[in-house]
């Protein structure tokens, strides 16, 4: 029994290595963007439903904290992939509605104010 325990004590220590924090660049780009979605009062489109920026950030964050307890995140584009562009559950890509102009799909919007951010940062 006692080494049973040991073993599952050694196997959780490894699981929970292997699921770090987001490094604090990439964090750092995550939030910018969050405050991105926040500032242009678009509309976060997720499985058919329109939601505000403070929604959609709340909904994202909350997957970027179940991907932290499964795996450390290399980059913003694997956040903005696996966290920010379709929902888990069915499939559907989201979309970011801003004003009376058509959605585009929220991976390319991302990527776009991602492109911008990184832009920005190397020019100061």
């Amino acid at each position: 029994m006692k080494a049973a325990l040991s073993t599952l004590a050694l196997l959780l220590s490894a699981l929970q290595a292997l699921a770090a924090p987001t490094p604090a660049p990439i964090r750092a780009e995550i939030d910018a963007l969050m405050g991105k979605l926040l500032a242009s009062g678009c509309q976060f489109e997720r499985n058919g439903s329109l939601h505000s920026g403070e929604e959609a950030k709340g909904h994202i964050l909350r997957k970027l904290d179940y991907l932290e307890g499964k795996r450390t995140l290399q980059s913003t584009e694997q956040f903005i992939e696996l966290a920010a562009s379709r929902s888990s559950s069915s499939g559907k890509p989201y979309f970011v509605k801003c004003g009376s102009a058509a959605a585009v799909p929220s991976q390319q919007w991302l990527l776009g104010q991602l492109q911008s951010l990184r832009a920005k940062t190397k020019g100061q």
